[in-house]
């Protein structure tokens, strides 16, 4: 789909903008309820104010933007809102913890805060936000800082955040004076509790997303690289499995997928294409030491990689997790622009679930599946990672896929336009708000409407 027809689409309205998904969609609603019958909630209608286009029914209501003053008085809303989640709180309160994917040269750091802060010179970290029962913000502090390009991460079943640093830099790097490349652990409630201490156990590597077992207690990681060599999908076996704020600092065993016959994921383009008796294998050097974790010896049988591992949750009794792209002419075995992979730990079996064009129904040259998260309502939704202007979809169990939310903030010049995207969406434990980020202004928007309709 060209990228002038795609707008057409989304500017009409229409619904799903053209896409279709191959695959066992019922597959990613394992464990919810039942999902949507119907396809959306119908047109997107343009917002008077030129922020976010919404279904009939539905409002928004900006939480936080980007250069306004935290309510702490620490200092401003830093840049580049990213992952984000949501925690039930007291007399029925929630905590938002949001990232702040910062390199050395945003415009807008997360403010130092004493014990708070890992590394000084990082302008990366995390926020946390307050809001009463009404869904007014009635608190915003820094969460953690010092950090780097905090993509990611994911929930705790205790009730944690783990927040994921996208990068390798070195202490040396970039004026940074200590390592990066971790992942930290956020309270949303008290962040004092939990500091800003790496779980360098966990690995130092480009971290995107994770997911808990919630039985097993096994966080699985994703790790970003769209370079080769490819990123890896790993798990890590904590020595405390039964988990509890602070369990992860005990340390453990970070392990790397092996798909035994399968280098590259994107060689396997057959949605419903099963894979048993997968291997894991010992990470030779989690802290990458040398070299790369992805780039070390893991033996004669070699590891399994994919180019840009993204987003990661658990679902029922398996975890899922996606690559975003893949692109042969940069190395990657075939072409596709979106996988969905299940893996089942009890069954030890790999099924690839989803697949997003070009040689299926969905032709989004440049369009991709990024974070991701299960609906109360039954169906999932995907923030876009793409070119023109940025959408929140919804996907119900039969597939249907349709607008939810349409970003009307262009950063970019009439001539040509640049849309910031979405990122971090995820629900209120009552599963009657949709929470969303704007990268680019940095905006967190809360959403209600009949979702339950």
């Amino acid at each position: 789909m060209s990228a002038t027809r795609r707008e057409v689409l989304a500017r009409s309205g229409a619904l799903g903008v053209g896409i279709a998904f191959t695959g066992a969609v019922s597959e990613l609603f394992t464990g919810t309820a039942a999902a949507l019958g119907h396809s959306g909630y119908g047109p997107l209608l343009p917002d008077p104010d030129g922020l976010l286009d919404l279904p009939k029914g539905f409002r928004y209501r900006v939480l936080s933007r980007e250069g306004d003053e935290l309510r702490s008085g620490e200092g401003q809303v830093p840049s580049n809102h990213d992952g984000m989640a949501a925690f039930a709180g007291r007399d029925g309160r929630v905590h938002l913890v949001r990232n702040h994917e910062n390199r050395v040269t945003a415009k807008i750091p997360v403010p130092t805060v004493d014990g708070l802060t890992y590394d000084p010179t990082g302008k990366g970290g995390c926020t946390a936000l307050t809001l009463d029962r009404r869904g007014n913000v009635v608190g915003e502090r820094v969460a953690i800082a010092g950090t780097a390009v905090n993509c990611a991460g994911g929930p705790t079943p205790w009730g944690t955040w783990l927040t994921c640093e996208e990068t390798e830099d070195r202490a040396g790097t970039n004026g940074y004076t200590k390592d990066h490349g971790f992942i930290f652990e956020v309270d949303p409630v008290d962040p004092l509790r939990t500091g800003a201490v790496p779980l360098t156990a966990m690995g130092r590597f480009q971290h995107e997303a994770i997911a808990v077992d919630p039985k097993r207690g096994v966080v699985y990681e994703t790790e970003d690289a769209f370079l080769k060599p490819f990123g890896l999908f790993y798990r890590f076996l904590p020595k405390k499995p039964e988990g509890g704020r602070g369990s992860l600092r005990a340390g453990g065993r970070l392990q790397a997928m092996r798909v035994p016959g399968v280098p590259d994921l994107s060689s396997i383009q057959e949605t419903g294409a099963t894979f048993d008796h997968i291997e894991w294998v010992d990470v030779p050097d989690p802290l990458a030491t040398g070299t790369p974790i992805r780039d070390q010896d893991f033996g004669r049988k070699g590891i399994t990689h994919a180019q840009k591992l993204e987003g990661c949750y658990w679902g029922g009794s398996c975890v899922y997790f996606v690559s975003s792209f893949a692109h042969s002419a940069e190395g990657s075995a075939a072409d596709h622009y979106g996988q969905i992979w299940r893996y089942d730990p009890a069954a030890r079996r790999l099924t690839l679930v989803i697949v997003f064009g070009p040689d299926t129904d969905v032709q989004l040259p440049g369009e991709s599946p990024d974070n991701i998260c299960l609906a109360p309502s039954g169906g999932l939704m995907v923030c876009e990672d793409g070119n023109g202007a940025q959408h929140v979809f919804g996907v119900t169990r039969r597939g249907e896929v349709y607008p939810m939310a349409r970003g009307r903030q262009n950063i970019g010049t009439a001539d040509e336009p640049e849309w910031g995207e979405f990122a971090g969406v995820t629900f209120s434990p009552d599963g009657k708000t949709m929470y969303v980020n704007c990268y680019t202004p940095g905006t967190t928007f809360a959403v209600t409407g009949p979702w339950r309709r």
